[in-house]
């Protein structure tokens, strides 16, 4: 199980990866959304705001606000997602990792890569 220190450093991680995407794309595509990444291991989803394009507000919740995008895995998996070691198509297919969100915003995020 991964320290909240390491799943931290996933998490800014993935907010930089978001940063090298095109600022004008992001906003094209990605509409406000609350979004969030649900530690089932660690009993703790961190979450953030979606608004014009860019992630503000990023803080650690208790899970009593379900945010309309969300990644659900455990802290092992979300640092193997982000050092490149588990390939997302893989680990959703096997149930590792859920994804929750709208058909639509679905579509939009992978409109991004």
């Amino acid at each position: 199980m991964a320290t909240r220190e390491q799943v931290q450093a996933a998490i800014q991680t993935l907010l930089d990866r978001l940063d090298d995407v095109d600022p004008d794309a992001r906003k094209k595509r990605l509409p406000d959304r609350t979004i969030g990444v649900q530690l089932l291991d660690l009993d703790i989803t961190y979450i953030g705001e979606l608004t014009q394009g860019e992630i503000v507000n990023v803080h650690a919740d208790s899970g009593e606000v379900k945010p309309q995008i969300r990644l659900v895995c455990n802290s092992d998996d979300l640092l193997a997602l982000t050092d490149g070691e588990l390939s997302f198509a893989h680990a959703w297919a096997t149930g590792q990792v859920r994804l929750d969100a709208s058909l639509r915003d679905l579509l939009r995020l992978r409109n991004l890569t």
